[in-house]
């Protein structure tokens, strides 16, 4: 995202075995080796993360710029995160890692025991795959990987691996106007929702799209046409509203707002034809920058716009509020725009984070 730039497993097949299901024929060997199968590890899985409650408040976190996200997550008071971003290594792999980062695959060994502790704490992670970087270098799985099977295998294994419940897919930049990258993305999805339903094991996924004030411009909305041509079923569709670059100076707080009642209109036209209006404000996410966007002063989300922001999402039936980045959430670089690592404004540390805590739902 620029629109920037408990317990250890034993492998697919063991945290398959956990939850009841069967592993797949590649799981077991069946079919010969699977690129996918985590390290084996002695220790064993006890439980399975439960179900996201109904409204959540989940910001990401640059799994690079910081040291340990339960840590971070219990700091902040943040119990559900976003975890910024799975990617291939390179264009035309089939293997996500951590970052692209090849000694970060998935396996239980790569954050699963920190995972295990926010669970411990009530709250959970949803792993996020694409983000700008991968979008604007064909390491987005599904630009990078051309079988929609083996995208598939891998999303699967990150519901096993991990035992989580969604993941998020950000699609934007030159992603989001790859037609062939959509299609396959969308048709992966649905075959793992088939896989999830054949194995008893809730799985769900979200969308990240960029957003005018108005609304998804044509490529988003062409994304949520491929999932509906593919039978793929989007739980949330989460929409950044921010780093416009129209060169306006933004109301971020009502230009949100704007957005997320667009987005209602085109979900109903879209993968939602049939859904009340309830079910329409429970499809919909919001991500803020917070601070000074990547744009610059113009676009600013700031502190005194975070409270209202969340309190107007639970009075509409929001499902998920948002920002970038958690690691940004601190007073440490007062006047800079689209730093990392701090929001440009004078603030307490922690401050969007504690307002966008009243969001969380314990259902």
């Amino acid at each position: 995202m620029k629109r920037l730039p408990v317990l250890a497993g034993a492998g697919l097949a063991a945290a398959l075995a956990v939850f009841g299901a069967a592993a797949p024929a590649s799981a077991t060997g069946s079919q010969g080796p699977d690129p996918w199968l985590p390290t084996p590890h002695s220790q064993t899985i006890v439980y399975p993360g439960l179900p996201l409650p109904s409204r959540i408040a989940a910001p990401y976190i640059d799994v690079t710029a910081v040291g340990d996200l339960a840590d971070l997550s219990q700091a902040s008071g943040s119990r559900f995160l976003s975890l910024a971003f799975l990617q291939t290594e390179a264009p035309g792999s089939c293997t996500p890692y951590w970052a692209g980062d090849t000694s970060k695959p998935v396996t239980p060994d790569v954050y699963g025991a920190q995972f295990d502790r926010i669970r411990n704490h009530g709250g959970d992670v949803i792993p996020s795959f694409g983000g700008y970087t991968a979008d604007t270098t064909s390491t987005d799985i599904a630009d990078s990987c051309t079988d929609v099977h083996n995208i598939a295998l891998a999303y699967e294994n990150v519901f096993a691996v991990y035992k989580v419940h969604r993941i998020d897919l950000d699609v934007e930049s030159d992603s989001i106007t790859n037609q062939a990258g959509v299609d396959r993305r969308n048709q992966a999805i649905a075959e793992v929702e088939q896989w999830g339903r054949a194995h008893h094991w809730p799985v769900s996924f979200s969308y990240t799209l960029p957003t005018f004030p108005t609304g998804l411009a044509p490529s988003g909305v062409a994304v949520l046409q491929s999932a509906a041509k593919y039978g793929a079923k989007i739980a949330d569709v989460n929409v950044m509203t921010f780093d416009y670059w129209d060169g306006a100076t933004h109301d971020m707080l009502a230009d949100a707002e704007q957005a997320a009642t667009a987005l209602t209109g085109q979900l109903k036209q879209t993968i939602l034809p049939h859904a009340s209006a309830w079910q329409l404000w429970h499809t919909v996410g919001i991500i803020q920058m917070i601070g000074i966007d990547d744009y610059g002063p113009q676009e600013t989300f700031t502190l005194d716009e975070a409270a209202p922001l969340v309190a107007w999402a639970k009075s509409h039936g929001v499902q998920t509020m948002s920002f970038w980045a958690l690691q940004r959430d601190d007073g440490g670089c007062p006047g800079v725009k689209g730093a990392n690592s701090c929001d440009g404004l004078v603030q307490p540390t922690w401050a969007f984070s504690n307002a966008y805590a009243a969001f969380n739902s314990w259902f």
